[in-house]
């Protein structure tokens, strides 16, 4: 890192300040805090969502799979992601802008009490509450990994830098920050990742055919669609875990349609992201695949892009690239702490301290940015303490995915009419069911990682839509009001 470098990453980090700053006059109240107060138009709400579903463990975990097993990763993990959004798109998006118009529901736990009632609702509330501390640990983690590869600082001060600077500016923003951050760091990803890309394929010396013949100069099986242990099973277990996380089963994507106007807006948004996991990753990916051909026989693949980075950018670059890679994190890491606020100022504080129920608005602001705060700080605590959990690609992969069916599934099925037979106890067993299938995994060493990854997702919606036809849901007539309102065109 020179000179230029660190400045050029001073000026970004200057940028979040000024963003937190203006985010903050928009913010009166904590409908704004949360949800910028139903106003998001449909092409912010799209990048949001976007940028929001990957963070800097691409740079890390995932640049080790491209170094090791080739174009594979897109396969699974970007095709995955942009069919899974564009089927949420269609069917579950509009359903979430419409909850905040019918309901006015501020965070996506918020409707599980009439939908179920409210044992549901709070398993669900503090479940994902808490599944969502190692998710965000494991990228603040990721970041810290190329804050040491770029500039040798250790991965503790790296932790602490990536979650202080979140934490300051979605503590004072809310919504409107994120998404604004969002927005500004796509814009610097796409410079840093065109410029890595233009600069890799000058390097293999073919001009843009290199883009093809590359593949014939790396291991046969890195151009492979599948290359084991991701193999065909691993890929649609992924699609089916990506399908309930990018509809909202993941509450911070479940935020970017609940903010939009309109359902249709929601459902367009969702479109735009979807498009953007088919296209972007082809170029942000390519420099991860090119890396064994400039670096042989790492002892550790995770570190290949920061390394490249190093080796081919020059001044002023490198420090483009390293600001993109914090704000990929960041985008998502804050998006996370203001939607897991949401859930825990609306949905489990006024059940545990009833008087919270009588806070006035600015009261309510007041805790909102103070839950907001110490989720944050959790889960930095959780980061600096990554290598207990597997690692960056063991807490996102092995420990977020793993979880994250149980509570997704009764979730995102509640929206869906044709699953109104399923009520709180359909809920509530395949919750259990899927968390005890997840210690399973952990207990029993022959499990593939497909199956890792698959058994608790299966588990939780066998049990969810077996359950509800033998044992019918008996909620009040409130679920099936609010299946109707959500069943309505006209919005």
């Amino acid at each position: 890192m020179q000179l230029i470098d660190w400045i050029v990453l001073a000026m970004y980090f200057l940028v979040l300040v000024v963003i937190g700053l203006s985010a903050y006059r928009k913010v009166k109240n904590s409908a704004d805090f949360f949800t910028a107060g139903g106003k998001l138009p449909w092409w912010l709400s799209g990048v949001s969502h976007h940028v929001s579903g990957y963070s800097g463990a691409v740079f890390v975990a995932y640049a080790g799979i491209a170094y090791t097993h080739g174009f594979n990763l897109y396969i699974w993990w970007a095709c995955g992601v942009g069919l899974a959004t564009l089927m949420a798109a269609l069917w579950v998006a509009p359903r979430w802008a419409k909850l905040r118009i019918k309901t006015g529901i501020q965070s996506p736990t918020e409707y599980l009490l009439a939908r179920y009632n409210l044992t549901t609702q709070q398993i669900i509330a503090w479940s994902g509450a808490i599944i969502k501390v190692f998710d965000v640990g494991g990228k603040l983690a990721a970041i810290a990994v190329l804050l040491n590869v770029f500039t040798g600082t250790s991965l503790t001060v790296g932790i602490i830098l990536a979650g202080g600077v979140s934490l300051m500016y979605i503590t004072i923003g809310g919504l409107w920050a994120d998404v604004w951050n969002d927005f500004a760091q796509f814009m610097i990803q796409l410079a840093a990742g065109i410029t890595m890309f233009v600069m890799i394929l000058g390097k293999l010396g073919d001009g843009f055919s290199g883009v093809f013949t590359l593949w014939h100069r790396l291991p046969e099986a890195n151009s492979h669609l599948f290359n084991d242990p991701y193999t065909p099973a691993f890929a649609m277990a992924m699609l089916v875990i990506d399908f309930f996380s990018y509809s909202g089963g993941t509450w911070n994507l479940a935020t970017r349609f609940i903010s939009s106007s309109s359902g249709g807006e929601a459902r367009k948004a969702g479109v735009l992201s979807s498009v953007l996991y088919f296209v972007w990753p082809l170029i942000l990916l390519f420099p991860m695949f090119a890396a064994p051909l400039f670096f042989k026989d790492l002892a550790d693949p995770t570190l290949s892009y920061g390394m490249m980075a190093m080796k081919f950018l020059p001044a002023g670059l490198l420090g483009l690239v390293l600001a993109s890679m914090f704000a990929n994190t960041l985008s998502m890491t804050s998006s996370d702490s203001n939607t897991v606020s949401a859930v825990i100022t609306r949905d489990i504080l006024p059940v545990a301290v009833p008087r919270v129920r009588n806070f006035t608005p600015k009261q309510a602001l007041i805790m909102a940015r103070i839950t907001t705060f110490s989720f944050t700080l959790f889960t930095i605590i959780v980061a600096i303490n990554f290598r207990h959990f597997g690692g960056v690609f063991g807490l996102i992969v092995s420990w977020f995915a793993s979880l994250l069916g149980p509570i997704a599934i009764p979730m995102i099925l509640g929206l869906l009419p044709v699953f109104r037979r399923s009520g709180s106890t359909a809920a509530i067993v395949s919750i259990i069911g899927g968390l005890l299938a997840f210690v399973v995994t952990k207990l029993l060493p022959d499990f593939s990682l497909a199956g890792e990854v698959a058994t608790p997702m299966l588990t939780s919606l066998v049990l969810y839509v077996v359950t509800g036809f033998l044992i019918p849901g008996d909620e009040s007539a409130k679920a099936d009001e609010l299946l109707s309102a959500l069943n309505d065109e006209a919005k």
